[in-house]
């Protein structure tokens, strides 16, 4: 719904009585914020992008902004004639969504775009995985895709060499035709795909037997593609160009590449931080130890200290995930818990035994604190 979209002036952060030039500048300072270049596998980022350029393009256009600062979203909606036409009254020349269902298309239907203009390809999306490492630390991946591609034999105007396509005689290239029907409210224009071209604009009296008329062939192809280090899982890397061939000279459309990271056998990810578990015996807790703790950069030794509970976490700075596309690197985060031995022998149980009756409860404070509640 058009009512639901933010206010373009509050997305762009300026007043309405702001000046061209300062829409213009807070545009391109936010524009640059919200680059998809420099921000890969921000959806949040890509969504405000768009947010930014629809807001920009309504308000640097006078007439656009004069119509939205009368009416809203309604006054620049393409759907409504943009926004309400003639004497105060609605333009129902473009209302033929609303009727269309019922009568075939409504009155005059919706504008088409040229079929014969430049159109940009359509984007290829592709999953990679990887391991926890290679999106720690970035990897090259080899991707084989299929897409489609202007044929060279007829460089993508579907005809045989020596021939061109005919513009259409009954929609003049403009790929749809107006019919009128009569109904009780009468008379109703509608605007459809030309039937005799079939919506292209043109016609092909002599197809290019390489690509059957189509102007596209099918190939495969194998590109590197550079996983950048600090990748996370479900983000997407954007490759621009390498989607399928444009339409009549337009641009191709991106390889959208989402990673998976595989799931890793000690490590788990929270943003930049590494988290891991690790066992130690009831000895080590007591007395310390001299503990090696494996991290993704191999293992590194840590001094645990005397006393250490169980559910204690400690902190390897900077042995984390490296930041993506920056500098530094997070944090690894270590819990230890106390694993309790088991199958003792006779021996070791007795020495179990007086070592408990040595120590009694004076030594467990968070043992005589419980039961000191539990006595209340």
């Amino acid at each position: 719904m058009a009512d639901q979209k933010r206010d373009y002036y509050e997305i762009l952060g300026v007043s309405r009585d702001a000046s061209d030039e300062a829409i213009k500048k807070a545009y391109r300072k936010l524009a640059k914020e919200n680059h998809p270049d420099l921000n890969p596998g921000d959806k949040t980022a890509e969504t405000r992008f768009k947010e930014v350029n629809e807001a920009y393009e309504v308000l640097s256009d006078s007439d656009k902004k004069t119509r939205y600062d009368q009416y809203g979203h309604a006054g620049v909606d393409p759907n409504f004639g943009g926004g309400y036409g003639g004497a105060g009254g609605f333009d129902f020349g473009d209302l033929g969504d609303i009727f269309g269902s019922f009568f075939g298309g409504g009155f005059g239907g919706q504008r088409r775009a040229n079929p014969n203009a430049p159109q940009r390809g359509e984007s290829i999306r592709q999953a990679v995985s990887v391991s926890f490492e290679e999106a720690a630390f970035g990897c090259d991946k080899s991707v084989t895709v299929e897409r489609y591609e202007t044929c060279d034999t007829c460089k993508g105007n579907g005809c045989e060499s020596g021939t061109t396509p005919e513009v259409c005689p009954d929609c003049h290239g403009s790929g749809t035709v107006q019919t009128r029907k009569q109904t009780p409210l009468g008379v109703f224009a509608s605007t459809g795909p030309c039937p005799r071209c079939g919506g292209k604009g043109r016609i092909i009296h002599q197809p290019c037997k390489e690509c059957y008329g189509t102007g596209m062939l099918r190939s495969r192809h194998t590109i590197e593609v550079k996983v950048p280090a600090g990748i996370d899982d479900g983000q997407t890397i954007s490759i621009r160009g390498q989607g399928h061939a444009g339409k009549n000279g337009g641009p191709a459309g991106d390889l959208l590449i989402t990673i998976t990271v595989k799931p890793h056998e000690l490590f788990r990810r929270e943003g930049n931080s590494v988290l891991c578990e690790a066992p130690i015996t009831f000895a080590q807790a007591v007395l310390g130890a001299e503990l090696e703790i494996p991290t993704i950069d191999g293992k590194v030794k840590y001094t645990l200290p005397e006393g250490t509970q169980t559910g204690t976490t400690f902190r390897l700075r900077g042995k984390g995930i490296p930041l993506l596309n920056g500098r530094g690197r997070g944090d690894q985060y270590v819990t230890v818990y106390i694993e309790t031995p088991k199958n003792l022998n006779k021996a070791q149980k007795e020495a179990l035994i007086k070592f408990a009756e040595s120590v009694g409860d004076s030594n467990y404070e968070d043992r005589k604190k419980f039961f000191k509640k539990y006595k209340k």
